[in-house]
């Protein structure tokens, strides 16, 4: 009995970590302001006279902006490349 408790416990202390894990890599952001434009499958939303964003979406986006609504994008920041140059090699003093 002892031992399908402790199994049990661990389990759930596995899941909660996994869980943990997954949403710390999926962290989400949001930027509220007016829709300036719309063109396509990208608009801009500006949040002051100096801060301007450009947003694309997909056809797993929710909603349809139009301009002049004040709306909350909801994002996250995922890298889609990543370009790797070595660091340079430390030069020897003589």
């Amino acid at each position: 009995m002892k031992n399908r408790l402790m199994w049990g416990v661990l389990m759930v202390a596995v899941l909660a970590v996994a869980i943990a894990g997954v949403n710390a890599a999926a962290k989400a952001y949001q930027f509220t302001g007016t829709v300036k434009t719309v063109a396509g499958t990208t608009f801009t939303v500006e949040k002051s006279a100096t801060e301007t964003w450009e947003f694309s979406t997909d056809k797993d986006t929710k909603g349809a902006p139009k301009v002049g609504d004040k709306v909350t994008v909801y994002y996250k920041m995922i890298a889609t490349e990543i370009e790797v140059k070595p660091a340079a090699a430390a030069t020897k003093k003589k």
